[in-house]
């Protein structure tokens, strides 16, 4: 029985090819109960709004403020985690978190005024960039 070589390399570069087909499919799954973006950058400025006010009132609890803002979104934990891997991994946080920071300066229209006048002031620097934009 002779081995013939040729065929041994076509097999073993058929077989790479194979492999590298299969593994570009996704590293993750849609989640079953996934939340939409927009609900999603709606979420995501409550809780940055809901980060705040644990500066301003220090004895809060920022876990239960956590909660009453997706009970208030009607989200369960999970699917706002998993939602949340889904995005990160599918690359969709940042336009999300664009949209985030759009929502929370419609909410507060000062915090622009305030943020352009601080980065005039003093210049850009990581503590003076709001949290959604690093």
């Amino acid at each position: 029985m002779e081995i013939n070589h040729q065929q041994i390399m076509k097999k073993t570069i058929f077989i790479f090819i194979l492999m590298c087909l299969f593994s570009c499919g996704d590293y993750i799954d849609k989640p079953k109960n996934l939340i939409p973006k927009d609900q999603m950058a709606e979420i995501l400025a409550d809780l940055a709004i809901n980060d705040q006010a644990t500066y301003m009132y220090p004895n809060t609890n920022l876990e239960a403020g956590t909660r009453y803002v997706l009970k208030s979104h009607n989200v369960k934990s999970v699917d706002f985690v998993e939602s949340f891997k889904y995005y990160v991994i599918k690359q969709k946080m940042q336009g999300i978190t664009e949209d985030a920071q759009v929502i929370l300066l419609e909410k507060d229209p000062k915090a622009d005024k305030f943020i352009k006048d601080k980065l005039k002031k003093n210049g850009p620097s990581q503590k003076d960039i709001p949290v959604l934009s690093r």
